[in-house]
């Protein structure tokens, strides 16, 4: 997919910047989590070690050595996290369920005293009206498929969809909207490409394997689901696509854009919305592999039909033909490495874009979720859309009245929602907004450093303190209007 600006009007560039917009009646209003990130509880009940229990519990790989060993003890304190979603006024939440919790080797039968607490969870959900929206995969592979190949072998497709199966036959009957994968580019290229998320593995031909095997689980998985869940479930991917501009209209800055387009958004889009990978992909990537693991059959069985693409935004990429000699940091604000998620394109440079940076050193440019939007809505004309993660980390501290002010996360969710409803009102059919994140949580190698919630939590207490910001979406989400 080849992400292009739309040029979106600015929310203060509307005819009436000063009047509230409303947003479509029955639109979602959520918040996000994912279970490594919150749960904690990381041996109870059969749980076993996921590649992210490996990862963070080896030296110099996350900061400062956290682990998600308790994280925010969300295990244990989700009844009251659920009536902290319900008197913020939200209607959904995504989630995503533990694969080890669950399927502690990655095969065979569940164990039942995992699936119990996605049960227990749902049911809280439910009795407070609030739509439960499950992701089967966030990132935690259970160790001992990593120790067989993870995602470079295609085992591991075959496994995943049988995990899918236990998963929609236990919640099938509750839980109504299904996300088979969370931004698969991340688990392909910087678990097996960079290295900076867990495996930690350093090799671009396991990172081309992993995305492959990616797009064929999905395929599997919505295959088991549809045999398993009824017939009114919604099934869909959580992408996170890259809007991807070059730094001048050079042609060599243009076809910068053209392979970092490729690798970061039609790789999973050739596949999954038009049954094969795209041509200069494969030429961009020839001298890496010849892609021999692709089998006869395998992208019609990821292009699957699809009831919904969630799209996670949270900032764009610049790039260009490369500068100074293809020498200095790589600015594409994944994490530091000497190893390239960028398998064929290493020395493609990237700038930051203009503006405010959040605690991330992220750029903030709402147009580029409007652009999103637009450009899915003409690649997947009538498969509607949700934003699954949207939000930003910046400094958050509790002041001495116990209070936590964050009005720099105010600003960006109200020019990000606005972002939205500027695609709804050009025609794009998006029917919710989940907020990254719902809580403080361990954010994946930065570890504990980075807040992204809309409640701040006290690592050490437990204590959960919602923001001003958690007040502000609550009155978006009861009202379905973001004032002006």
């Amino acid at each position: 997919m080849t992400t292009t600006n739309h040029s979106s009007p600015s929310p203060s560039s509307r005819t009436d910047a000063s009047a509230p917009v409303r947003f479509p009646a029955g639109f979602m209003w959520g918040a996000a989590t994912a279970s490594y990130q919150i749960e904690g509880a990381v041996t109870e009940d059969g749980r076993t070690p996921s590649i992210w229990d490996t990862f963070s519990h080896t030296p110099g790989k996350v900061l400062d050595g956290d682990t998600g060993d308790v994280a925010v003890d969300h295990y244990h304190r989700w009844r009251d996290d659920v009536r902290l979603m319900a008197d913020l006024g939200l209607t959904a939440y995504r989630f995503s369920v533990a694969w080890p919790r669950v399927q502690p080797t990655g095969r065979g039968p569940a164990v039942q005293r995992g699936l119990d607490f996605y049960r227990r969870l749902v049911d809280e959900l439910l009795t407070h009206g609030i739509t439960p929206m499950a992701t089967l995969y966030h990132w935690d592979l259970p160790q001992e498929l990593e120790s067989a190949g993870g995602w470079p072998e295609r085992d591991t497709a075959h496994r995943f969809a049988e995990y899918a199966a236990l998963v929609g036959g236990a919640l099938g009957d509750r839980v109504h909207n299904w996300v088979t994968l969370n931004e698969p580019w991340c688990s392909a290229f910087l678990g097996y490409g960079s290295g900076v998320h867990a495996p930690g593995r350093t090799d671009p031909v396991a990172a081309l394997r992993a995305a492959h095997h990616l797009n064929l689980g999905h395929g599997l998985a919505v295959r088991a689901l549809r045999e398993t869940v009824p017939a009114r479930a919604n099934i869909g991917i959580s992408l996170n696509p890259s809007v991807v501009r070059p730094l001048t209209e050079d042609p060599a800055d243009l076809d910068a854009r053209r392979r970092i387009d490729a690798l970061a958004n039609r790789v999973f889009t050739g596949p999954l919305l038009g049954g094969a990978y795209p041509e200069d992909l494969l030429a961009d990537t020839a001298g890496v592999t010849d892609w021999s693991f692709v089998r006869d059959g395998d992208t019609a069985t990821a292009h699957q039909p699809l009831d919904f693409i969630g799209i996670n935004y949270y900032t764009p990429a610049v790039v260009s033909a490369p500068r100074d000699g293809g020498t200095g940091p790589r600015l594409d604000g994944h994490g530091a490495s000497d190893h390239s998620p960028w398998p064929g394109s290493e020395r493609v440079a990237f700038h930051h874009a203009p503006g405010e940076l959040t605690a991330m050193n992220w750029p903030v440019d709402p147009t580029g979720l409007t652009d999103l939007l637009l450009d899915y809505t003409a690649q997947a004309p009538g498969v509607p859309l949700y934003v699954t993660e949207n939000g930003a980390a910046f400094e958050d501290t509790v002041d001495a009245e116990g209070r936590v002010h964050d009005p720099d996360r105010i600003r960006y969710l109200h020019a990000h929602l606005a972002a939205v409803h500027d695609a709804v009102a050009r025609g794009a059919d998006v029917r919710g907004y989940f907020l990254w994140s719902l809580l403080d949580n361990f954010e994946w190698a930065y570890g504990y450093s980075k807040r992204f919630g809309a409640v701040y939590v006290d690592y050490e207490t437990q204590a959960r303190i919602p923001k001003s910001s958690a007040a502000w979406y609550s009155g978006v989400a009861r009202t379905g209007e973001l004032p002006g």
